[in-house]
């Protein structure tokens, strides 16, 4: 229903405000709305937040963002977790409204004695609403200088406009006909859910080593412990394990996916379940569960989280294949229907079929969670959980959040917008997505546009730069500069970003021509990788990416999602686009061509970086160290193998002048 002063519009909302916005603790975020009434009267607006507890704190101020446009907006940032609500306020403003008749007919003769009268009861009335500590004598000042008739019209007029007054009246103002929407939902969650630096990586192939007899002797968990120094080491806040539970024989994938294994084949992790356990069970060759409790333990004291993975689905030999067989489809020859995504087949997968037995289902997945949840598990990677249905996930999740609210869940969901964006409003903190496809200029422009918009409400991206099943053909066919501007542009587009073991390495072979498949996948055999002598021989990006990650904890600017701004460049191979929060300022101009040197005039739009448009500043490249000073228009010129991109950090000072580098 329309209120007195009609409030519409209003955003972010999710789901018509049936389901949470989502913020995470500091994080700011605007709120907007269409304000506007009937005739010419003035308005004003104002956010309230409410945090779990119900206790509203100060309100927050909007503004029109255009004039004429009637569309206001206002930054709030809750400051706990929980579940908060926010509402717009919208009133009518009687004094703006005198100041701006005032401001007509005062000059012009009209009404002069009648309009000054009209002003002193407007302000005697505002004053009793300001506390005396805070102004209130300020205000009734103004009254008495509007009712001196000894004084001029325009003397009496400007002792109303004095900006003491005006910014007393901001802070308190008088307000009629308050209109109000419904409070709308707002989940604030940890910082984790937003913002993160992820490290996937198979235990089984860290410290595996080769038998007198030619095979290889899988890692462990205490072996693959080992590795996490240099993990922590590259500044990663997460480690993320694939599924590391037994492994089927049955039709299990040989080397390369191929479908007859030999002897030593040690199969897909994503083929759970053998005669030793099922999904709450640890694979033999990689230890017990106190190995993995000591794996934990080691990334906690190293300041990482562990991510373990979520995937649904079976391999022919799980337990739960004779105890549930309900849970799983069969075709008419009575067998038990495989996975499939044609023209990919995976016969040793199946997958579960939900509808004949929803709510066991429900039951046995909570139990498996809380299972892990309690070997210090708080961040899960779900696999696929496109293939399965939505309301399933909004159940399971919304019952871990209501016990474990830090829980993470991520979607790892490569599939039709709708789909990813849905699973993001049912309860999913983050989402994997397409930026592994977008290379060139336009789209990296246009899809950062669509997430830091109004879908960053919802659904929170990280940028994996490469997984076990993608290795785009711009990695395939761009070589060492290709790997470093995708590092580069991942972990300062978006405040959560991964990579899987091997990028450091620039592994890029694939399984064969036009294929994103790795050749040797790690998803079918061990990959032991000698770390140390690539570091030597100096073949490792883990300096790069130490250096980003280490920006990333240093800038808050980088930490947040919403605030990110594009600058034009008459080059369409460099892009370049800024973040900022509050006074940190982030520049980054970045060369898509990973084949050739690239030049450019770079036009910033300085308003955007908190700069008027003829100021000049110093800027310093945190990759280089080196220094310029800047200013409006630049010349930048980025080589492939000696600077992939730059990025600045921003130190305006406007007395400071010089030449463009």
């Amino acid at each position: 229903m329309i209120g007195r002063i009609p409030v519409v519009d209003v955003r972010p909302v999710v789901d018509c405000g049936r389901r949470p916005a989502k913020a995470v603790v500091g994080e700011s975020f605007e709120v907007t709305a269409t304000v506007f009434r009937e005739g010419h009267d003035a308005v004003a607006a104002n956010v309230v937040l409410r945090d779990p507890s119900g206790r509203s704190g100060p309100w927050t101020p909007m503004r029109e963002l255009a004039p004429g446009t009637d569309r206001w907006g206002a930054r709030v940032t809750p400051t706990s977790e929980g579940r908060w609500t926010y509402t717009v306020e919208a009133w009518s403003d009687p004094v703006a409204t005198w100041r701006h008749v005032a401001g007509v007919k005062i000059p012009a003769g009209i009404d002069t004695e009648l309009v000054l009268a009209e002003g002193a009861l407007l302000h005697e009335r505002a004053a009793a609403g300001v506390p005396k500590k805070d102004g209130r004598q300020t205000v009734l000042a103004v009254v008495d200088a509007l009712r001196d008739t000894k004084r001029t019209a325009a003397a009496r007029h400007a002792a109303a406009l004095d900006p003491e007054v005006v910014a007393v009246l901001d802070r308190h103002p008088l307000r009629e006909l308050v209109s109000a929407v419904r409070p709308m939902p707002l989940q604030v969650e940890r910082e984790r859910a937003l913002f993160g630096s992820w490290y996937e990586m198979f235990p089984r192939s860290e410290g595996a080593v080769r038998e007198a007899d030619g095979t290889l002797r899988s890692g462990t968990f205490r072996t693959a412990a080992k590795r996490l120094p240099a993990i922590a080491a590259m500044g990663f806040d997460v480690v993320y394990l694939p599924p590391i539970h037994p492994i089927g024989s049955s039709f299990r994938k040989g080397r390369n996916n191929t479908l007859t294994a030999g002897p030593d084949d040690v199969g897909s992790p994503w083929a759970i379940g053998s005669p030793a356990g099922g999904h709450d069970a640890v694979h033999p060759d990689l230890g017990t569960l106190e190995d993995f409790d000591h794996f934990v333990a080691r990334a906690k004291e190293l300041r990482i989280e562990v991510a373990l993975d979520f995937a649904l689905q079976c391999s022919p030999d799980h337990p739960w294949v004779e105890e549930h067989p309900q849970w799983f489809a069969r075709r008419p020859d009575g067998t038990v229907a495989y996975a499939e995504n044609p023209p990919k087949k995976y016969q040793d997968i199946y997958p579960i079929a939900f509808d004949q037995d929803f709510s066991g289902i429900v039951r046995e997945t909570l139990r498996l969670l809380r299972h892990w949840m309690a070997h210090g598990v708080r961040i899960f990677r779900v696999d696929n959980p496109h293939t399965k249905p939505v309301v399933f996930w909004e159940k399971v999740i919304a019952e871990i959040n209501r016990t474990d609210p830090d829980v993470v869940f991520l979607a790892e969901a490569f599939t039709r917008p709708a789909m990813m964006s849905t699973l993001g409003q049912i309860g999913f903190q983050q989402s994997y997505t397409y930026f592994t496809w977008r290379t060139g200029k336009d789209e990296l422009t246009d899809y950062m546009r669509e997430l830091s918009g109004e879908k960053a409400a919802w659904m929170r991206p990280n940028f994996f730069v490469n997984t076990p099943d993608i290795l785009h053909a711009y990695l395939q066919h761009g070589g060492r500069p290709a790997f470093e501007v995708r590092a580069v542009l991942a972990a300062t587009l978006s405040p959560s970003w991964g990579v899987y073991a091997g990028f450091e390495l620039c592994e890029a072979t694939p399984a064969h021509p036009g294929s994103e498949e790795y050749l040797n996948s790690e998803k079918y055999e061990l990959r032991p990788r000698d770390w140390a002598a690539a570091e030597a021989a100096g073949r490792s990006l883990a300096p790069l990416i130490t250096t980003l990650n280490r920006l990333r904890r240093r800038h808050p600017a980088l930490r947040q999602l919403r605030d990110i701004a594009f600058h034009p460049v008459d080059n369409d191979a460099i892009l370049a686009y800024s973040k900022r929060r509050g006074d940190d300022v982030v520049l980054v101009v970045a060369n898509l061509d990973p084949f050739h040197t690239q030049e450019a005039t770079l036009s910033l739009d300085m308003p955007e970086l908190g700069l008027s448009w003829h100021e000049s500043f110093p800027v310093r490249d945190e990759l280089t160290g080196e220094t310029y000073h800047w200013g409006r228009d630049n010349y930048v010129r980025l080589e492939p193998g000696r600077a992939p991109a730059h990025v600045l950090s921003l130190r305006p000072s406007p007395s400071i002048g010089g030449s463009l580098s």
